[in-house]
């Protein structure tokens, strides 16, 4: 009885040093090349080694990849719906959520003191990874000083995009608070179509309208679709919505 308790007892060492010498493997790899070659479930894995003195994280990897398909889909899920999944918990999800807020900032702060319409490809990029994935829309909007250099960046509503849902007289209020001279405008379509909606032109056109009257310049209204977005001001409709004004106000 004695010997087959030291045998498990055997055994069960073995498993956990196997274990310590896979993820010190993984650290190493990172250390050594960054992710790259990694897979998104070692990715997940390497993450979930932090909170995880001695379990082997392998399979909470997987099952997490497979319950929200992507490596994004796991960033974006809650903190009630990452402990669901068997080997994950409050320690752990707090460590994959702290990831993608602290993502989230530094492409943020890449922005700043950026003029984004001389950098779009840094604008879209955080575009794409802050409100790119997300499950329903979400309305920003970026400040710019008179050089339109990026003060800041806010999330004005979410919800399905209407004139009920976004109120200029806010965002104005924002805009003054932040000494704005310039806005930017960027919202998400969950369906990864980015044309706009009769109620997409209609905000933006108020918005624009808003703009006009407060002396605020705005440069863009950007639809975030999948891997793919709509322009405002590439089809001339901000440009054309500022001319309607002028001819209507003035």
């Amino acid at each position: 009885m004695e010997t087959a308790e030291l045998g498990l007892t055997k055994m069960g060492a073995d498993k956990e040093h196997k274990g310590a010498g896979h993820r010190q493997r993984l650290r190493e790899r990172f250390l050594k090349s960054g992710l790259e070659g990694f897979h998104d479930y070692e990715v997940v894995e390497l993450l979930l080694t932090f909170a995880t003195p001695r379990k082997d994280c392998k399979d909470a990897a997987k099952a997490a990849l497979v319950e929200f398909k992507t490596l994004q889909g796991i960033l974006e899920a809650s903190s009630y719906e990452l402990c669901k999944i068997k080997g994950i918990g409050p320690k752990n999800s707090l460590g994959l959520k702290l990831v993608k807020a602290v993502s989230d900032r530094y492409r943020e702060k890449k922005l700043i003191q950026k003029n984004p319409l001389n950098n779009s490809r840094e604008l879209m990029d955080f575009l794409n990874h802050d409100i790119g994935d997300k499950p329903r829309e979400y309305f920003k909007v970026i400040f710019l000083d008179s050089k339109n250099r990026v003060i800041s960046t806010e999330t004005h509503s979410k919800g399905t995009l209407t004139a009920s849902s976004v109120y200029p007289r806010e965002v104005v209020s924002s805009a003054l608070a932040n000494k704005a001279a310039a806005l930017i405008f960027a919202h998400n379509h969950p369906s990864g179509d980015p044309q706009p909606s009769p109620d997409d032109v209609a905000v933006t056109r108020q918005l624009v309208y808003a703009g006009k009257v407060m002396g605020l310049a705005v440069h863009e209204h950007i639809i975030v679709g999948d891997n793919r977005y709509y322009s405002f001001a590439d089809q001339g409709q901000i440009s054309q919505m500022s001319r309607e004004f002028d001819q209507h106000f003035k």
